[in-house]
């Protein structure tokens, strides 16, 4: 009998997604109203979808350059410079890859060694502790709290620094609070970045879905640029989610140690994709402002809606996700997301699973129609008032 043990410590100890746990649950409760699912509830507009059909009808069906089409790229870079105020070299620091999350993985697994740190600021999407892990790292939760409006105050940013600390992980607008970082927010994070020598990965795939003030990009700060890896995509302004399709951009050292580890594991992003996204960059913009519009007008119901019935939710800046505050009712964000759906067949996600700073809250996408919105907010008020 073999006795190896086929299966690797990492891999062993990894705690499966809590998002996931939820969604499966979710999938065996027939006329579920769903506020889990954090993605766009638009179609990709036609006329990406067409662009990528001529270019399977016109036989582009052959690997692209590793770092992706150098019109993509090309593109890539106008659009940062005049959305974002930030200049990249197309052909040196700018990689298409397969999603953002494929751009944290090599990002962090071309600037780690073994047992190097990671700030990771959460509440945050569940993966970035998990891939600092498998790069090799060792990721440092600092919490947000509700009280900051789920900012990271500089005071603890300069508090989890240590002599090993390599680099720090931020989403803005993030993921699952919504919450967005102003320019001075950022002017001041930076200082200690500068200060103890950080690279920051600045997760910046929400950046169009901004509702209340100007968008500023990390890399855009003073000093930031060289130890900025910035990753964003398409899949969330552009709703372009099941096209895995996300870009990273750095200084050269960075970006060629990334395209190498991008060489081995993926070759290069899906082809088709790729010229979806060139059309997206180049006659998109009137259909993104459509969809900011619309999300505005959502985020706008259920957080008025969430503070009448009871559950305090300060008010994102970004992104499409709700996170009101659930201590009111005595429940764990878990036991709360599960008798949520068991009773009123709602689907949340409970906070706890975004880590430190999460638990008391659940998430709650709006990118879902008015209608459902409506009706889970009225199943969710029902609720609280059976059970307090």
């Amino acid at each position: 009998m073999i006795k190896t043990n086929y299966v690797s410590d990492t891999a062993r100890n990894m705690k499966p997604s809590g998002i996931r746990k939820f969604f499966d649950l979710a999938s065996g409760v027939e006329g579920v109203v769903s506020l889990g699912v954090g993605e766009p509830d638009f179609v990709t507009p036609w006329r990406y979808r067409e662009a990528a059909i001529n270019s399977l009808e016109e036989g582009y069906t052959s690997y692209t350059a590793n770092a992706g089409l150098i019109q993509l790229r090309e593109e890539i870079a106008s659009y940062m410079s005049r959305r974002f105020h930030v200049n990249y070299a197309p052909d040196k620091q700018i990689i298409v890859t397969v999603g953002a999350s494929q751009a944290i993985d090599i990002a962090l697994r071309a600037i780690l060694n073994p047992g190097e740190e990671v700030i990771v600021v959460e509440p945050c999407f569940v993966s970035y502790a998990p891939l600092v892990v498998m790069a090799g790292g060792k990721a440092v939760s600092v919490g947000t709290t509700k009280e900051s409006d789920f900012k990271l105050l500089p005071q603890q940013l300069e508090a989890a620094v240590t002599p090993n600390t390599k680099a720090i992980m931020i989403c803005s607008p993030n993921n699952p609070t919504g919450s967005q970082l102003s320019k001075d927010d950022l002017e001041a994070l930076a200082k200690i970045a500068i200060k103890h020598d950080l690279v920051v990965l600045s997760d910046e795939i929400y950046a169009e879905l901004v509702y209340d003030d100007d968008y500023t990009s990390f890399a855009s700060i003073e000093g930031m640029i060289d130890r900025t890896i910035l990753i964003s995509g398409f899949s969330k302004g552009f709703a372009m989610t099941g096209w895995r399709l996300g870009f990273v951009c750095a200084n050269e050292e960075i970006s060629a140690a990334m395209l190498k580890i991008h060489q081995y594991a993926i070759m290069c992003a899906p082809t088709a994709a790729q010229h979806a996204a060139l059309e997206a960059l180049r006659y998109g913009f009137d259909y993104v402002e459509d969809m900011r519009r619309s999300y505005l007008h959502r985020r706008n119901y259920l957080v008025e809606s969430f503070n009448e019935i009871g559950l305090t939710c300060h008010k994102p800046g970004g992104a499409f996700y709700a996170f009101p505050s659930i201590e009111s009712t005595g429940m764990t964000s878990e036991e709360f997301a599960e008798r949520l759906l068991l009773e009123e067949k709602v689907a949340v996600v409970p906070g706890d699973v975004f880590g430190l700073g999460g638990e008391g809250h659940i998430r709650c996408s709006y990118a879902t129609s008015m209608d459902q919105l409506r009706e889970a907010v009225t199943r969710i008020e029902r609720f609280i008032k059976k059970t307090t």
